[in-house]
């Protein structure tokens, strides 16, 4: 390996656990313009954990706005505004099935979409493994590679990943793949999954392919028939579920991530049609996908979204 590229990747990804670890475990990050104390209007984004990154060092809030970010994963922000935790202006999920259960909002925009990877640590010893595997089941299941992933139960990774390793047991036959794999001693936050790679304690996590983009580590691609990624797939996604602990059940579907607006004001306004409108310039260079439909609204949607 070359020294100095390692060292890049190295500073690289100090830099980014650093500004990204201000938003983690529910702290608030800030960006764009900030100028006097009370000057600015300030806009509130409650997001997907995948979304922290990107929202908080690629996206430029329009001149004259602040934004407040704080993320985490999306089942969980959705209970925490439904709860009345939190009051935010702007909500930016990973599933927008979750604005209709526990939400129930009038209206929403999907901006973007993802993929599910495997994203391995090269400098571990598992990480090496992973990558001399015949396969990524395989890779997975040797009990030298510490595996890590996100609770089911709080965000849609969690719960893609159940999905993806459904489909892939059939896809592969090998039915008792997923009671195989996984242990409860592998769930980590969404916004704190891959700090494990730094420090060593996980050789290889199922992420979104933005995550591993954004994080600069190498990862396995997925055949499209269970990233989750590809339309054409949609019906066979659909055959998979998981039920969440509110009793909500989410259903498997091409990655869409969506958002809606929850405040009028000129600044929420501004920075929403900026979030949703310039997805593909912030996003798209982190590994997200946003497709010529992006912006596609859906519901009871205000004259002046």
């Amino acid at each position: 390996m070359n020294p100095d590229a390692a060292a890049g990747r190295s500073s690289r990804r100090a830099f980014l656990a650093a500004v990204g670890g201000v938003a983690a475990g529910g702290l608030t990050a800030t960006a764009g313009c900030l100028g006097r104390a009370g000057a600015t209007p300030t806009v509130s984004i409650l997001a997907a954990g995948s979304l922290q990154r990107a929202l908080t060092t690629e996206f430029d809030a329009p001149d004259g706005t602040r934004i407040e970010v704080e993320a985490h994963g999306s089942a969980r922000v959705a209970r925490m505004v439904d709860d009345d935790q939190r009051d935010p202006d702007i909500v930016a999920l990973a599933d927008p099935a979750l604005f209709d259960a526990p939400l129930s909002v009038p209206w929403y925009a999907t901006f973007a979409n993802n993929a599910l990877v495997v994203a391995y640590n090269p400098q571990t010893d598992g990480g090496t493994r992973v990558t001399e595997a015949a396969s990524w089941p395989d890779a997975l299941l040797d009990d030298a590679v510490s595996l890590g992933r996100t609770d089911p139960d709080l965000d849609p990774l969690g719960y893609r990943t159940r999905f993806a390793l459904a489909l892939a047991a059939d896809h592969y036959d090998r039915p008792a793949l997923t009671a195989d794999l996984l242990r409860r001693d592998q769930i980590y936050p969404e916004t704190q999954l891959l700090a494990q790679f730094d420090a060593g304690g996980v050789d290889a996590a199922f992420v979104y392919r933005s995550m591993a983009v954004e994080r600069d580590y190498p990862y396995l691609e997925l055949p499209a028939a269970i990233n989750l990624s590809d339309p054409d797939h949609a019906s066979a996604y659909a055959t998979v579920t998981y039920t969440l602990p509110d009793g909500v059940t989410v259903r498997g579907g091409p990655i869409r991530y969506a958002a809606t607006r929850r405040t009028d004001t000129a600044a929420a306004k501004s920075v929403f049609e900026a979030l949703v409108g310039t997805a593909g310039d912030f996003l798209e260079p982190s590994g997200f996908t946003v497709r010529e439909s992006h912006p596609h609204y859906f519901g009871d949607v205000p004259p002046t979204a």
